[in-house]
């Protein structure tokens, strides 16, 4: 599917200032380069650093992607335009991380707290989601609205849902001590903007989640920002939470992008807090779907959530990218009234917040999606043979 028309849309409001990182697919190198985008030009950093992991745990990551040489440049309009019209064989975006770990935080927000206890009273059934949302929103909302999540009055809040029946695992994760913290997908096998991604056909209820992404150093330092679509199978987690690897990590079900926008004076972990993340849904038979994620509605703060990933407890010497939620989840009639929203192939799905660009992805089914083919064991080939890998 040709993308172009958002091709205005990808970079940032402030390309021109921002230090942003990126990888490119280049056909010469027959693999990915580590690259700055500094205004409408992209510059490759692979000779100072192979990989977006290894870049970014160095101190001087703000100073080298703003201002090294580099290597051979690119202009971000060719760039754009083979990423988003699918000509793959001409260098193009791909997602900005690669060896880190892509792990995600679940049910952060009020909202989203309430959709996962529908999705688990209703069994997976949309059928039944909207009686019970009817049902049981202002109740529980009304509740758990204003607790700060692991706090004595969330353990109270808990005690009442309980003698109520309304007490749920997502309530759990939602307001108790601990926040539902899971690996999304494995290691390089994110896709980019302009990719396709992918949602299993035998799905019958699914939805994107629009999301704030923090790429965090070995030290478990945010370091950077991006954006993210943790696509979802509502269907399959809601009859069961062990079916959440089935429901989250797919072919082509986790999209990452368009840049890492890193942290220095002019874009703060303070100013990802208060992002606004925008999603818009467009299909081929002319529905349309709009909302927005304010990160600042979030239950728990950021660094807490890096803080129950990474420590004492467990460590990630590559780093990882860490999704941290979404509020949004379409309830929207789409075609039969009462059963919501769920994607159709062809659906566009574009996520957006000016200070990060826009994540543009075209919703395929996992099966037909393109395989994902160049793992851990291809990307260390390919920068061995490039002579990329010294001691």
């Amino acid at each position: 599917m040709d993308l172009t028309a958002h091709a205005d849309l990808i970079p940032p409001q402030d390309v021109e200032s921002a230090t942003l990182l990126a990888r490119v697919h280049d056909p010469e190198s027959g693999g990915p380069c580590v690259a700055a985008v500094r205004g409408r030009t992209v510059v490759d950093l692979t000779e100072v650093e192979p990989t977006a992991s290894g870049l970014l745990e160095r101190p001087d990551a703000v100073e080298i992607v703003r201002s090294h040489p580099g290597g051979r440049a690119w202009q971000l309009s060719d760039l754009l335009r083979a990423t988003l019209d699918g000509h793959r064989a001409e260098a193009h975006f791909l997602a900005p991380v690669d060896l880190q770990v892509l792990k995600a935080a679940g049910v952060t927000f009020v909202r989203s707290m309430l959709e996962r206890v529908i999705e688990e009273r209703a069994d997976g059934d949309l059928r039944r989601a909207e009686a019970i949302r009817a049902k049981l929103g202002d109740l529980v909302i009304g509740r758990i609205s204003q607790v700060r999540p692991g706090s004595p009055e969330a353990e109270r809040v808990k005690e009442v849902l309980v003698q109520e029946g309304l007490w749920s695992q997502y309530l759990e994760v939602g307001i108790g001590p601990d926040p539902e913290i899971f690996t999304k997908a494995p290691v390089l096998s994110a896709v980019g903007t302009g990719a396709e991604i992918g949602v299993l056909a035998r799905s019958t209820w699914n939805n994107p989640e629009p999301e704030l992404v923090l790429a965090v150093s070995s030290a478990g330092v945010p370091v950077a920002a991006t954006l993210g679509n943790d696509v979802n199978l509502r269907d399959f987690e809601g009859r069961s939470a062990l079916l959440l690897t089935e429901a989250k990590d797919n072919n082509a079900s986790c999209a990452i992008g368009p840049f890492l926008r890193l942290f220095d004076a002019d874009f703060t972990l303070d100013d990802a807090r208060n992002a606004e993340i925008s999603l818009r849904i467009t299909g081929a038979d002319g529905y349309r779907l709009e909302g927005v994620n304010p990160v600042a509605e979030i239950s728990r703060d950021l660094v807490d959530l890096v803080g129950h990933a990474c420590g004492r407890h467990h460590q990630y010497p590559d780093g990882f990218a860490l999704f941290t939620g979404t509020m949004f989840a379409p309830t929207e009639d789409r075609d039969v009234p009462g059963q919501g929203f769920t994607h159709k192939r062809g659906d566009v799905v574009r996520i957006s917040s000016p200070a990060l660009g826009s994540l543009v992805n075209a919703v395929n089914s996992a099966e037909d999606a393109p395989d994902w083919q160049f793992g851990i064991r291809a990307l260390m080939n390919n920068l061995a043979a490039r002579g990329l890998l010294g001691t």
